[in-house]
């Protein structure tokens, strides 16, 4: 009976861990949603966090639950799974965002729950207890991502440049300052929809891996899904205001319509990938959204420098994540 007790313990310990994990995502990707619309001048920072935490718990009525099916049943095999594998996968990603955001790089807390996942499972059981497909699918669009959102904004402002090329730059600035609540909304909304399935997503995992849910139930319990929902509108509501400047200004000067694009371009790769069940990042999306937005003008009004970075960032979020969430386990196995 005790040992009962102290399986379910664990297991509320980690679910209150993964929930860590979702405010901490909110927390850390809030400049992602709001940098643009901040840096404009649209909205002032206080009521751009409360506008953008609206919609990412909007996003529970809107969006279907792919994304978390990808990552509760399509990463990994359901029996490589156990509590000491969540418990490394979730302080993996969650040492890196906290580094990240120490330091202001806007890296991904997706690729960091991924590269979390990969390395426990790997320390536990070796890389054949990974799907491949899954694996694959997530690591393309850790390219494909960031060149969607800078298709897509270099086209809207090149599009809107036409559309609005007879209009004085006051009135495009006027109109543009209206129409950037439209586009920063539709980016949280994403943003919401995304993020916040990969933590239903490990929780699910948990739960099947631990016996208290079926891995043939197509849908987790609704609790993981309000919760996870309101964990990371509450993390964007805290913002993380160290990024707000790389993403708003650092990378390149925004103005109103600037932002519009960037922030449309980034909302339909969004949108596609979490039709599409695939899980990405926020911040690769909206940095090549508002690269492509800053290229269309000139080359130089990039700062590439500080892009590259970001880019760096990219490339050793999920080796880094792993890295330790290995560690993790490893520990995991002594302590618990």
């Amino acid at each position: 009976m005790e040992a009962v007790q102290a399986a379910l313990w664990l297991v509320i310990l980690l679910v209150a861990l993964a929930l860590a994990f979702d405010f901490m995502n909110g927390f850390h990707d809030a400049p992602n949603s709001i940098a643009t619309v901040v840096s404009t001048g649209v909205l002032k920072p206080g009521t751009a966090v409360l506008f953008a935490a609206f919609f990412n718990l909007v996003a529970i009525f809107i969006f279907h639950l792919s994304v978390a099916a990808t990552v509760g049943k399509g990463i990994v095999q359901p029996g490589a799974v156990d509590t000491h594998v969540v418990f490394g996968a979730l302080i993996g990603a969650i040492t890196w965002n906290i580094l990240t955001w120490y330091y202001g790089i806007p890296s991904s807390s997706s690729h960091a729950l991924i590269g979390g996942i990969v390395g426990a499972v790997i320390a536990k059981s070796g890389a054949g207890s990974l799907i491949g497909a899954g694996i694959w699918k997530t690591m393309l669009f850790l390219v494909v991502s960031p060149l969607l959102g800078f298709l897509f904004g270099s086209l809207m402002i090149v599009l809107v440049s036409q559309l609005f090329r007879r209009s004085t730059p006051s009135r495009v600035d006027r109109w543009f300052r209206r129409l950037q609540l439209v586009s920063a909304g539709a980016y949280s909304l994403g943003h919401g929809g995304n993020d916040a399935q990969k933590t239903i997503g490990i929780i699910w995992m948990l739960l099947i891996a631990t016996g208290y849910h079926s891995a043939d139930d197509s849908m987790p319990p609704m609790w993981v899904v309000v919760t996870s929902y309101l964990a990371i509108a509450l993390g964007t509501m805290f913002g993380g205001w160290r990024i707000v400047s790389t993403m708003g200004q650092k990378i390149t000067k925004l103005r109103p319509v600037g932002g519009f694009c960037a922030e449309t371009g980034g909302a339909i790769t969004l949108f596609l990938a979490t039709a599409l069940g695939i899980p990405v990042s926020t911040t690769h999306t909206i940095t090549g959204a508002i690269v492509g937005v800053g290229s269309t003008q000139r080359a130089s009004a990039v700062r590439w420098g500080v892009a590259g970075s970001i880019v760096w960032a990219w490339i050793f979020t999920i080796p880094a994540s792993a890295f330790v969430a290995a560690i993790a386990y490893w520990l995991s196995l002594r302590i618990f």
